[in-house]
């Protein structure tokens, strides 16, 4: 799915979600129209589950962390799938933590929070540093991947996923995700090349297996 498409679904966002509550300082609600005006609704309800997944690990952790900060970052996290944020060799997670500074510096965003949001965004997808860092960072590494692949779902509270989940439903999340890795595979393989490590073992380690990013999505615990 082209995520620069107009959306086909309204969506509310609500005050309070599974007892987080969703922040809506003057920055936060521009950064919520400039995300539902920018993304598809597949990939706008993405990032508000990420961040109430992640702040949800947070809780049960007994961490506390900048919420408006942490919000940012999750909420402006995928910029980078978005085609008017490529860039020919940038990697998806950096094209998109440079989207979000771009952004936030025209809100005058102070430069330290900028850089955490930075951080947070371009480290998502590298759980051994991400999840080292600071909350404002590791919480889209927690949300995002418990959402992509079902990290972190048996130690959800009861009642939590379902009901972040009807707040923000998922509308077919991993077939539109799958599209969206092909088609930066396709249209920007630059960008991929770090990603492949793993195609070293595979290549040269006798009976080396890991499985592929394909696997991992379609293994995530939810029925679509």
């Amino acid at each position: 799915m082209n995520h620069d498409a107009a959306k086909q679904v309204t969506v509310v966002v609500p005050q309070e979600v599974a007892g987080i509550r969703i922040p809506r300082t003057k920055l936060a609600e521009e950064a919520l129209a400039f995300a539902r005006e920018t993304m598809s609704d597949v990939l706008f309800n993405h990032v508000l589950r990420t961040y109430l997944f992640g702040a949800t690990q947070l809780r049960q952790a007994g961490t506390d962390y900048d919420e408006e900060v942490a919000f940012l970052a999750c909420l402006l996290h995928d910029l980078g799938l978005l085609r008017q944020y490529w860039t020919p060799e940038g990697q998806f997670e950096v094209d998109g933590a440079d989207a979000a500074r771009s952004f936030l510096a025209t809100q005058g965003l102070e430069a330290e929070k900028i850089d955490t949001v930075w951080d947070a965004i371009a480290l998502h997808t590298t759980f051994g540093i991400a999840l080292r860092k600071q909350p404002e960072i590791s919480i889209v590494c927690l949300g995002s991947a418990l959402d992509f692949s079902g990290v972190g779902f048996d130690k959800m509270p009861d009642g939590t996923v379902d009901a972040i989940i009807s707040a923000f439903p998922r509308l077919g999340f991993k077939k539109d995700a799958l599209e969206t890795m092909v088609d930066i595979c396709a249209n920007k393989p630059a960008g991929v090349i770090m990603h492949y490590f793993a195609e070293v073992g595979r290549s040269r380690v006798p009976g080396f297996r890991l499985p592929t990013v394909e696997e991992i999505l379609f293994s995530a615990p939810f029925d679509e």
